[in-house]
């Protein structure tokens, strides 16, 4: 199991698939699979029945999860996508954008 370069709460743009070049947040990661769910991407229909929170049921459109080679960080300075380096100050791990050398909070 590998670290990942995205965390929870980042802006991301979507490099490949139906979702190219749509940006989001990152709601959730999971790791073990080296996927990300973001916010308003990768749209699925699922059928539900009824339950509390759906007392209809019905078809409901939710989020799927997209591989994170497919997902990159927006650069804070600029906007576009970048790559991520790592570098540690004592025992703090920051990450900072390759495009302007900004640190991706």
């Amino acid at each position: 199991m590998s670290k990942l370069h995205i965390r929870k709460g980042d802006e991301v743009i979507i490099l490949a698939g139906k979702d190219k070049g749509q940006k989001g947040k990152v709601l959730k990661v999971f790791v073990k699979e080296q996927r990300a769910l973001v916010e308003g991407a990768n749209m699925v229909s699922k059928s539900t029945k009824p339950s509390a929170q759906h007392p209809q049921g019905g078809i409901i459109k939710q989020e799927a999860p997209i591989h994170i080679s497919n997902l990159s960080l927006i650069d804070p300075k600029s906007g576009k996508a970048t790559r991520v380096s790592i570098k540690h100050e004592g025992k703090n791990v920051i990450r900072v954008a390759k495009k302007s050398g900004e640190e991706i909070k």
